[in-house]
């Protein structure tokens, strides 16, 4: 079994307030969760209306699944032009760890 995670580190286009910071971050979690069927959440930066951090997790036993689905989560979210994506940071966890 594998478990892979990737976190997003984002910065939000004209955002003023957490308001309107939570009505960008909403759309963006729920259609990572309903297009790639993961789980995910934001999990960082909550206080800062200009800066999100999601979280994407999948599990699975095979680790060439693992890969794709986070490859493919990642090439969505740089694509999406209401944020910018400064980082990504990618972890792969295997039985052995």
């Amino acid at each position: 079994m594998y478990v892979g995670t990737l976190r997003f580190d984002l910065l939000l286009g004209d955002v003023r307030s957490l308001k309107e910071k939570r009505s960008v971050v909403r759309p963006i979690v729920a259609e990572l969760r309903r297009t790639f069927e993961v789980s995910v959440a934001e999990t960082g930066d909550q206080e800062l209306y200009r800066r999100a951090e999601i979280a994407v997790a999948v599990v699975s036993g095979d680790l060439g699944h693992i890969k794709d689905v986070l490859d493919r989560s990642e090439r969505w979210m740089a694509a999406r032009p209401e944020v910018d994506l400064l980082s990504a940071r990618r972890r792969i966890h295997g039985d052995d760890d």
